[in-house]
């Protein structure tokens, strides 16, 4: 349902003038929010190339490498911990 509505509304743009008000009137007739429509549409034009942004595989990678470093910080925070922990446990002896 969202590539049909993409494609409508990407090939009555023309028509219309822009992309909002295309996608008001896809919206209206497939019962989908506007604004919905718009964002998807954006999407469907940054994936493709002809609009400048970050596209969705670019998108998943970065959230992948952020959790991959945070995972990293709280493993070396604890090796922190750790590490301090055994120093002052050998300085007592």
């Amino acid at each position: 349902m969202r590539e049909r509505a993409i494609r409508l509304v990407l090939d009555i743009k023309e028509e219309t003038g822009n992309i909002t008000a295309a996608c008001r009137r896809i919206g209206q007739e497939l019962g989908i929010n506007s604004d919905t429509l718009r964002g998807w549409v954006k999407r469907a034009q940054v994936d493709s190339g002809k609009r400048p942004g970050t596209t969705s595989g670019d998108a998943a990678r970065i959230r992948q490498l952020e959790r991959g470093n945070a995972e990293l910080r709280r493993a070396n925070a604890i090796l922190r911990t750790a590490s301090a922990f055994f120093a002052s446990e050998l300085g007592r002896h």
